[in-house]
């Protein structure tokens, strides 16, 4: 029996069907878009409490690049009512700043923002816009790909141009992070994208920006949302996200108590504590430490990796990272194909042996 409700529209059944009943009608939008009439990158600048985010400047560096191929400005989006140094986003890459400020922005709500900037869209007609796939540019850049009738293609690691067809190359992790899927948006506008923080990097010089800050009025922002407070999490005392060393520890530690180990070292190292997803399936530390797809990416100038075997999924959110060591009992392990020093051997053994020998070397 056939079921309307278990159809996903593949159209396999259509010219198999013996009696030709079946049929898929494709709903063309009302309006066609040119493409030739969109032009230029926006990038959306998160900031929270007032502080434009990291992400963002990774973002402004890598539109820098599309933006020198495709020939176009670079455009950043600011929301607030009191943003610190919004200046700062034009030494890091753009063009132009637009600061919608409104004192109903002064803290993330996802009708205020969307509606702000999918109001702007038609008007100014960016062919890019790209957002940090943070928990507000997730939000954010989906509800504004549905007002405006725009495709979003979310979590990118990696950002290309075609400049003959002026496509965005959106290149992100799919089937669990097996295949890396390159994605385009042809025939709809603007191309939007969220990309995951620390994958891209911020400009090495800063820009020399002819452009300035316009500021721009907005009314009848509702938000049926109330702010009451934002409550900061304490349960780790490094950001991982943010964080020049990682310690991360794995399955390979066996039980939980054993991360006081990665624990020590990271306290000697004074850097932050992360973790694979199967340490935190398993209960053995909080979510907040999760480094992968489904965690932290992150980009860290060390990154050590304890009895982590390094799936593809994990990999995703570390490869990155400046210098890899990695510790396995297992010489096969994925996560070696990365490493920059890769030791084969016992963590029980190896972990307390580079503890001693920090230790050795603080005392002298």
């Amino acid at each position: 029996m056939y079921v309307l409700e278990a159809c996903n529209l593949c159209g396999a059944c259509v010219p198999v069907c013996p009696v030709n009943a079946l049929s898929i009608e494709e709903v063309k939008r009302a309006t066609e878009i040119d493409p030739g009439e969109w032009r230029g990158i926006w990038v959306f600048a998160e900031q929270r409490r007032g502080e434009i985010q990291s992400s963002t400047y990774e973002l402004l560096g890598s539109a820098r690049g599309l933006a020198g191929k495709l020939d176009v400005p670079v455009t950043a989006i600011l929301l607030g009512n009191d943003v610190k140094e919004p200046g700062s986003l034009l030494s890091a890459g753009a063009d132009e700043v637009l600061y919608v400020k409104n004192a109903a922005l002064d803290h993330f709500g996802v009708e205020p923002y969307s509606k702000a900037i999918a109001d702007l869209i038609p008007e100014r007609k960016p062919e890019i816009v790209l957002g940090a796939a943070t928990f507000i540019g997730r939000s954010l850049l989906a509800r504004i790909a549905i007002k405006v009738h725009a495709g979003l293609t979310a979590d990118c690691t990696g950002l290309d141009v075609d400049t003959e067809k002026r496509l965005l190359l959106q290149t992100r992790p799919a089937f669990g992070g097996n295949i890396m899927a390159t994605i385009i948006c042809p025939e709809h506008r603007p191309q939007m994208a969220t990309v995951r923080p620390k994958v891209m990097k911020p400009l090495q010089e800063p820009y020399n920006s002819k452009g300035s800050i316009h500021e721009i009025s907005v009314n009848s922002l509702s938000n049926r949302v109330n702010f009451l407070e934002f409550v900061t999490d304490d349960t780790s005392q490094i950001n991982i996200a943010e964080a020049d060393v990682i310690v991360t520890g794995g399955r390979g530690l066996q039980d939980p108590k054993n991360f006081a180990i990665i624990e020590e070292l990271a306290g000697l190292l004074g850097s932050a504590v992360g973790a694979s997803r199967a340490a935190v399936d398993a209960g053995w530390i909080n979510y907040s430490h999760q480094v992968g797809q489904t965690g932290r990416t992150v980009s860290p100038k060390l990154y050590i990796a304890v009895g982590v075997s390094g799936a593809i999924q994990h990999l995703v959110g570390m490869q990155s990272s400046d210098y890899i060591i990695a510790v396995n009992k297992d010489p096969n392990a994925p996560i070696f194909k990365v490493a920059d020093i890769g030791i084969v051997g016992d963590l029980f053994e190896v972990v307390p042996k580079l503890i001693e020998e920090i230790k050795r070397r603080k005392e002298t």
